[in-house]
C-alpha cells in the first residue's frame, strides 16, 4: 500500500547525507571522545567538527553549543537549569499558554516543587501572543522568560526578537524553544539576542537522540547541569557523547543551510495547494493559526462536527500519516491545549488535523491526499449527529 507521510513536525526521515556521515561511527570508529588515546581522538575530532556545523546553522560560536538528546532535555536544561540558581529565593517565570509540553510541564514542575510563580501568556484567536502582554507581566522578581520560536501545532512564528528585547530591557534571561524552526528557516541567535535556545535534530532530518542547546557566552546566570558525572560538554551535560548522532546532526545542519531556500519554496507550494484545496472542497472546515505568519510546511485544519481521531485512523488505513496535534500529547485523548487557548469551540478543536510536509513529499502525494481525504470526511460527517442537516 502506498504511504504518504505528512507528519514532519513530529519527526522526519534521516537525510541520506546525514545517514552516510554517521555510518562509520556505528562500527569502525567507536572510541570514546573523552579518551586520550588514538581511538578517542578519532571520535573527538568529528564531534568538534559537528559543533562548528551546528554553530554555523544559527550564527553562534562553537563554544556556545552543548550537545543534548533533543528538545525535551534542552527545554528542561534551560528552565530547570536556570531556576536551580534561584532555589530558596522564590521568583517569577513567564511562558505562553501554547508552549510544547516540554516547557509547559517543566513550568508546572517549577511551580509545584521549586516554589516559583508562573504566568502563562494568552494568545489571540489566531494563536499569536501579544508582546505587550509580556511587558505587562514582567515583575521585579521575574527571573526567566521562555517563548517558543514557532508553535508545533499551528506553525505560527512568534515575535521572539521583540519579546527577547523586552526581557533584555529588564535584565531577565530569555529562552526560546526553536525545535520547529531550526533547520527549516534562518535562525540567527545574535540577531534574536536570546540567552538560551533549544533544538532537536530529528525535526530536520537528523536521527532521533541528537539535539543541541545554545547557551550565550557571558550569560548572566549559567544554567546548572541536570546530569552530574564525567564533566563532558564543559560540565553542562555529563555522559559519553552520542558520536554517531552528533556527526549526523552536524551533517544535517550543513545540508539544511545549503538547501533551505529551495526547500522552503518547494514545500511551501505543496502545503499551500493542499490547504487551499481542502478548504475549497471540504465543507465545514476551518484553518487554525495565522494565515501568513507560519512555518511554510504546516497546516492545521479543523473538520467541524467530527472527531479528528476518526479522520486520522481512516487516512492511516489508506496509507496517509497525519497528526491530531503534538505527538508528545497525542495519547492523552484531551483536546489540544493550543487550540483551547485560541478559544476554539469543541466542535472545531476536536476535529483538528495537522498536516506537516517535508523531505520526500511530492506533488503526487498532495494529489493522493486530495483524492482520499474529501470522501473520508464526507462519510464521517454523514455519520455525525452534530453535522447540520442540509
Amino acid at each position: 500500500m502506498r504511504r504518504i507521510y505528512f507528519d514532519h513536525n513530529a519527526t522526519t526521515p534521516v537525510h541520506p547525507g546525514a545517514k552516510e556521515a554517521m555510518a562509520p561511527f556505528l562500527a569502525e570508529v567507536f572510541g570514546n571522545p573523552s579518551s586520550a588515546h588514538q581511538a578517542g581522538r578519532e571520535a573527538r575530532e568529528p564531534v568538534e567538527k559537528a559543533r562548528v556545523q551546528v554553530a554555523s546553522l544559527i550564527n553562534a560560536e562553537p563554544e556556545e553549543i552543548v550537545f543534548t538528546s533533543g528538545g525535551t532535555e534542552g527545554d528542561n536544561m534551560a528552565v530547570k537549569g536556570v531556576l536551580f540558581n534561584f532555589l530558596g529565593k522564590g521568583g517569577h517565570i513567564i511562558t505562553t499558554a501554547v508552549e510544547h509540553p516540554a516547557v509547559i510541564e517543566t513550568f508546572r514542575f517549577a511551580e509545584r516543587f521549586l516554589g516559583f510563580k508562573a504566568t502563562y501568556l494568552p494568545v489571540d484567536n489566531s494563536g499569536m501572543p501579544d508582546p505587550d502582554d509580556l511587558r505587562k507581566a514582567m515583575r521585579a522578581d521575574t527571573v526567566l522568560v521562555s517563548i517558543m520560536a514557532a508553535n508545533n501545532e499551528t506553525g505560527n512564528i512568534f515575535p521572539v526578537k521583540e519579546m527577547a528585547g523586552i526581557a533584555r530591557q529588564r535584565g531577565v534571561l530569555f529562552h526560546t524553544d526553536a525545535v520547529q524552526v531550526a533547520g527549516k528557516m534562518p535562525v540567527d541567535v545574535k540577531d534574536l539576542d536570546v540567552d538560551l535556545l533549544t533544538a532537536s535534530g530529528h525535526k530536520f532530518n537528523a536521527p532521533k537522540g541528537a539535539g543541541f542547546q545554545f547557551i550565550k557566552k557571558g550569560i548572566s546566570t549559567m544554567p546548572a547541569a541536570l546530569l552530574s558525572g564525567g564533566h563532558q560538554e564543559r560540565g553542562m551535560r555529563s555522559g559519553t557523547e552520542n558520536v554517531p548522532g552528533i556527526v549526523a546532526l552536524g551533517a544535517a545542519c550543513e545540508l539544511a543551510r545549503a538547501g533551505m531556500q529551495e526547500k522552503a519554496q518547494r514545500i511551501g507550494r505543496m502545503r499551500d495547494r493542499l490547504e487551499q484545496a481542502i478548504l475549497g472542497r471540504v465543507p465545514e472546515t476551518v484553518l487554525n493559526g495565522h494565515r501568513e505568519n507560519r512555518i511554510y510546511n504546516t497546516s492545521n485544519i479543523s473538520f467541524k462536527y467530527i472527531e479528528a481521531e476518526a479522520v486520522l485512523q481512516m487516512l492511516d488505513m489508506r496509507g496517509i500519516c497525519v497528526s491530531t496535534g503534538s505527538a508528545c500529547s497525542s495519547e492523552t485523548g484531551e483536546p489540544s491545549h493550543v487550540l483551547q487557548a485560541m478559544g476554539l469551540e469543541p466542535t472545531c478543536s476536536r476535529g483538528a488535523i495537522r498536516f506537516s510536509l517535508g523531505l520526500g513529499n511530492t506533488e503526487d502525494d498532495v494529489d493522493y491526499c486530495l483524492e482520499i481525504l474529501p470522501p473520508v470526511v464526507e462519510r464521517l460527517q454523514k455519520m455525525s449527529p452534530l453535522f447540520p442537516a442540509k
